[in-house]
């Protein structure tokens, strides 16, 4: 492959990319970006009567978006870009709070006093941690230090964390000493998160290591919970860590897409929308 100079030369197709993705952004189009960060999605007509400008504006400032690298364009709107490379977890964090915290208390009220959970890592699982400060006489264990920071207000609650290699990003451990851990448990209840979903029903992640403990955690308990809002379909991921044929419910935010929703029915996978 030709390789193009990016200090020299007339204005190449690369050239232009370059410039495009390191363009300044106006004060609407940092606010359009902010919804879509919270939102994971944007339409143009929802837009375009918030900012009280017109369609063809709104267009003009997604595709300036799409084309700097932080949109992807779909019919009537865009959606975040994702692909290779997760958002970082303050990002993640402030994303559909509200969302997050109706799954939470939904995922919380089907784990009972006196049992045991593994929480993975995710923001998501942490909102069922909040959720779980009331419970009684329950055993956490969890390869995600954020959990563990939030039951501890909840003195009736053991907690375990898994040893490995710390993330610092987000406080998560991950790695063969994480995944050898949970093959000493066989706990009542597993609560996962996951990075995207597609419409086949694959959970995917961006981390293989995450994805190997992940795996290994569906395998160490009696029932499985997935914890996801409806952003994550929008989503795309590298790795594929399971099929939520091997999840007994699905909490979320939103009814499945029809023909998703139809898969878990077949596979016996009960969808719980959060209220």
């Amino acid at each position: 492959m030709q390789r193009k100079s990016l200090l020299t030369g007339p204005a190449t197709c690369g050239n232009a990319e370059i410039r495009r993705t390191t363009m300044a952004l106006n004060i609407r189009q940092t606010e359009i970006l902010e919804i879509a960060r919270n939102e994971g999605r944007v339409g143009v007509e929802a837009l375009a009567e918030r900012f009280s400008v017109s369609l063809q504006t709104i267009r003009r400032d997604l595709s300036d978006l799409a084309d700097a690298g932080h949109l992807d364009r779909v019919h009537g709107g865009a959606v975040m870009r994702t692909g290779v490379v997760n958002y970082a977890y303050e990002e993640r964090r402030r994303m559909h709070e509200d969302a997050k915290a109706a799954i939470g208390r939904a995922c919380a009220r089907a784990i009972p006093d006196n049992s045991s959970v593994i929480l993975n890592l995710g923001t998501t699982t942490e909102a069922v941690a909040r959720e779980l400060l009331g419970h009684r006489n329950i055993t956490v264990v969890t390869n995600n230090i954020n959990v563990a920071n939030i039951l501890l207000a909840n003195e009736s609650c053991d907690i375990i964390v898994a040893g490995g290699n710390l993330r610092r990003s987000d406080g998560g451990l991950v790695g063969h000493l994480t995944a050898d851990l949970f093959t000493q448990f066989k706990a009542d209840f597993a609560v996962i998160g996951t990075s995207a979903l597609d419409e086949e029903g694959d959970m995917l992640d961006y981390d293989l290591a995450e994805v190997r403990v992940s795996r290994m955690i569906l395998r160490q308990a009696r029932r499985t919970f997935l914890v996801t809002d409806a952003s994550k379909l929008t989503r795309t991921a590298p790795v594929v860590l399971g099929s939520l044929s091997e999840v007994d419910t699905v909490f979320t935010d939103a009814p499945l897409p029809e023909r998703l929703d139809a898969l878990c029915a077949e596979w016996g996978t009960t969808v719980t929308v959060a209220a």
